[in-house]
């Protein structure tokens, strides 16, 4: 206990723990960014919590996340350990992993999931494909009230299958559904009161019974289906012609199955791709609904987004990525939806690759960091009415699109979510095509925020 104030003696200030409990009873775990805001009232940008006896480095506001991400990049990027994620994925696959496994499957999974880095179809016309199908099923509802959400998630969650797999399945699909499931109830555990406490009390929350067990259940179900996929690649691997990132990793591991060193085995691939899927289905697919009901409570907003649809689509095609350069009010619109419904409020929590005094404070290594991405996006240093839906935070006076660097709801650094291109393009092609074919109504107040 000596040795540990003492290694902690000179962090940043912060509320007085408890033993054994830290600081859990002094904060909302339900929602841990309003109590960041008030700790941030209180403390600065810079401040400590401790969950369990843990202690915790929060940043706060767009200077201080900046000045460690993108300034200090190297010390501040690695991924801290986090008991609920080592349960299931150890320390496999590219989300949690650090040094060279992460530096190598990083480099792979970017060059991979590009525009053009799989076979003869590019992400675009994936995207585009699953648009018009998305649409089809909304044509299918014949104007009658529904609420798109799972439609919406089933459609983005076919990007990454097509993506991933090489094919996409339909809304109907059992083995679809079933995957869907467990990967909306695992995101939901993680994101919960209780993956909370897991993540604080692994050992306690390992001997009580709760919703915690099913995740690991969940990952060998999704491990198993992951594998019957790989098996049925192997079997029509062409060498020549990558048809999606699964072949593309095969392919990895035959280059490089006399390298020692290579982190490309059968474990990576499998937690890489459930890693993959978990980033890319629901923080885009809730943007996505989100963006409807805000433009449900805007209808000016929504009438000049479809009136820059009709003047540079048309109805006579699909939208394309390249049109969002001459839609400069269209693209605002959607990186302020992004800004205002703030879906990822804290990035994976961090942890310092060594020793740093920051700011006068000294951090050691291993400290677990948490950078508060809500504060960035709502900071009124960067944002006008920062809790104000108002797409002219990204329009210059002459109208023109103007992105911010505070805009990062992907987080920056060496860590930065590696499907932020394909977002960008989901969210454009999906919400340009539901506002081309559709105009959007509701009986209810669409939001509350």
């Amino acid at each position: 206990m000596r040795n540990r104030k003492k290694k902690y003696k000179h962090l940043p200030p912060g509320p007085s723990p408890l033993p054994l409990l830290g600081n859990v009873l002094q904060l909302n775990m339900k929602d841990l960014p309003k109590s960041f805001i008030k700790l941030a009232k209180i403390h600065g940008d810079v401040f400590t919590v401790h969950l369990g006896s843990n202690a915790v480095v929060v940043l706060h506001g767009y200077d201080a996340v900046k000045e460690a991400l993108v300034d200090n990049a190297d010390i501040f990027g690695d991924r801290a350990f986090l008991p609920a994620g080592q349960l299931v994925f150890k320390d496999y696959g590219l989300m949690l992993s650090n040094g060279e496994r992460w530096r190598q499957l990083r480099r792979f999974s970017l060059t991979t999931l590009r525009n053009f880095g799989m076979g003869k179809r590019s992400v675009e016309e994936r995207i585009q494909e699953e648009s018009c199908c998305l649409k089809e099923e909304f044509r299918k509802k014949a104007g009658s009230p529904f609420d798109p959400t799972y439609l919406v998630t089933l459609a983005v969650s076919n990007v990454i299958c097509s993506i991933v797999f090489g094919q996409r399945f339909d809304y109907k699909d059992k083995n679809f559904l079933c995957l869907f499931a467990m990967l909306k109830n695992g995101f939901r555990i993680r994101n919960s009161y209780v993956g909370q406490l897991l993540n604080s009390f692994p050992k306690i929350m390992h001997l009580l019974p709760g919703p915690h067990h099913q995740v690991i259940q969940n990952f060998f179900t999704l491990n198993e289906f992951v594998m019957d996929k790989v098996r049925e690649h192997q079997k029509t691997l062409d060498q020549n012609c990558p048809r999606d990132f699964i072949d593309c990793f095969l392919i990895k591991m035959e280059q490089e199955k006399d390298n020692p060193k290579s982190e490309f085995c059968f474990q990576n691939l499998f937690v890489t791709v459930i890693n993959i899927f978990l980033a890319g289905t629901e923080t885009t697919s809730t943007t996505i609904r989100l963006s409807f009901r805000i433009l449900l409570k805007y209808p000016d907003i929504l009438a000049k987004v479809q009136e820059e649809i009709d003047h540079v689509i048309g109805q006579n095609r699909c939208p394309s990525v390249e049109d969002r350069r001459k839609m400069p009010y269209t693209d605002a619109v959607i990186h302020e939806t992004q800004r205002i419904a703030d879906v990822l409020p804290m990035s994976v929590p961090h942890a310092t690759a060594e020793t740093i005094v920051f700011r006068g404070y000294t951090i050691p290594k291993v400290t677990k960091m948490l950078y508060f991405l809500t504060s960035v996006l709502k900071d009124p240093k960067q944002f006008q009415n920062p809790h104000k839906f108002d797409p002219n935070n990204f329009l210059d006076e002459k109208g023109g699109f103007w992105k911010k660097e505070a805009f990062i709801p992907f987080s920056t650094g060496k860590r930065m979510c590696i499907g932020e291109g394909l977002a960008k393009m989901e969210l454009f092609l999906f919400i340009t095509t539901i506002l081309q074919n559709f105009h959007l109504k509701s009986d209810e107040d669409p939001f509350r925020y």
